[in-house]
């Protein structure tokens, strides 16, 4: 066995063809991950900064107020989702989804659904990150080191010498596919494993990911293999081959996610900002009962304080924003239940991809899917209420002022 893999390395130090494809996966994936390295510390610093101008602005704008209102009504409170350790390789819905807030005690669905991403052409295009190139390109260079072994020799009329010499068909082409497919495995993922040690991401982690693209790879090389015994021409091996890899990597995908999105309807991010403000809006012409009796509904233990005696006061003001949200929430819970839902059968689509298979796994443990998206709106979520849970005490028994007890603020923390 080593000696057929001594002789299958001097093969292919030989081909110049194969050469070529292997330090492309290799330049390919150097690329892909010094991009997502060079994204994700962008991002970070990107928080750091905003992380210390919040705090500066908020410090500013609370010392000039004079009550409650004014001090919940002009503090905003920045709330971000930092990338992973691994993120640096499947950036994911990090591109299309904001991962970064200033939000404050006004209603917050319209504040959630005011899209923040910087990255938005991303959402057409698509992002060259290693997880793209280890579903749809990795396939595509195994293809091209591969179709043409049993092929070359059958158009040189040396297949037949060449088997009998070896002895049996699998001491001759197992060593010569083996050594190519592990060479591409070996070249890909190497810039992975410098990746992954630079961001500090955890053994397992790096683990798993290099398990799935050897996996990957090991499945495109039955696919190969099983088309190559075709006893065919190489340019009609590799139009198969190539038609295997369109069906497996775009169309199969596409029509699922066309399937999947047509059973799923998804409220647009716009009607809920849409209902929500026009509720706030109309509350200023209704009777101060329309907006207190649902608010106390929601929050029984302010009955007492809820008559509102005077033209305009602030929990009157902060109790018609709770009811705009709550007039949202039923189409604000479509909205996140059919993305989940359809994030749930995506996956199980993805089962008849090998391409969305890889990559849906790379972006599940990289946290950049649509799963932690929806986490992290709901970690806003309940942020959002923690505020609306120091401000009401203060707020509705109408506390004497004192700027103090603003020290306490809640403070959003992104790992709870």
């Amino acid at each position: 066995m080593l000696r057929s893999f001594t002789r299958e390395l001097r093969f292919l130090r030989r081909d110049r063809g194969a050469l070529f494809w292997l330090a492309l996966a290799f330049l390919l994936s150097v690329i892909a991950v010094s991009f997502g390295i060079a994204e994700t510390r962008e991002q970070r610093a990107t928080i750091a900064t905003l992380i210390e101008e919040d705090a500066a602005d908020r410090a500013n704008a609370l010392s000039i107020q004079e009550d409650w209102g004014g001090a919940a009504y002009y503090a905003f409170h920045l709330t971000y989702e930092p990338p992973s350790d691994f993120a640096f390789a499947a950036m994911g819905q990090r591109d299309t989804a904001p991962w970064k807030h200033r939000i404050k005690m006004l209603a917050l669905e319209g504040q959630i659904h005011e899209a923040d991403t910087r990255n938005a052409d991303f959402g057409l295009v698509g992002r060259f990150d290693f997880a793209f190139l280890a579903a749809a390109v990795a396939p595509l260079l195994l293809i091209l080191l591969l179709y043409d072994l049993r092929a070359s020799e059958r158009t040189a009329r040396r297949h037949d010498l060449l088997v009998a010499t070896a002895g049996s068909p699998q001491s001759l082409w197992l060593p010569r596919a083996s050594l190519r497919v592990f060479s591409l495995a070996a070249l890909l993922l190497l810039p992975l494993w410098i990746g992954a040690t630079i961001e500090g991401t955890s053994l397992g982690v790096t683990l798993q990911a290099s398990a799935i693209v050897i996996g990957a790879l090991l499945v495109w090389w039955l696919i190969v293999e099983l088309v190559s015994r075709i006893d065919g021409s190489l340019s009609v091996l590799l139009t198969s081959l190539i038609g295997l890899w369109l069906a497996l990597a775009i169309i199969v995908p596409a029509i699922s996610k066309a399937a999947i999105e047509a059973a799923n309807p998804v409220p647009d991010g716009g009607e809920i900002l849409l209902l929500q403000r026009e509720t706030v809006n109309d509350a200023w012409d209704l009777p101060k009962e329309d907006t207190m009796d649902p608010f106390v509904e929601q929050y029984p233990e302010w009955r007492e304080n809820s008559v509102i005696e005077e033209g305009f006061e602030w929990k009157w003001y902060y109790a018609f924003q709770q009811v705009g949200d709550q007039a949202a929430a039923p189409l604000a819970n479509r909205y996140r239940q059919a993305r989940l839902e359809r994030n749930r059968q995506a996956g199980l689509a993805s089962l008849l991809s090998p391409t969305s298979f890889v990559e849906r796994s790379f972006k599940k443990i990289a946290r950049t899917d649509a799963t932690a998206m929806v986490a992290y709106e709901d970690r806003i979520r309940d942020f959002h209420e923690s505020l609306r849970q120091f401000h009401y005490p203060l707020m509705f028994p109408e506390v004497e002022y004192d700027a103090a007890r603003l020290e306490d603020l809640p403070q959003y923390d992104p790992s709870q």
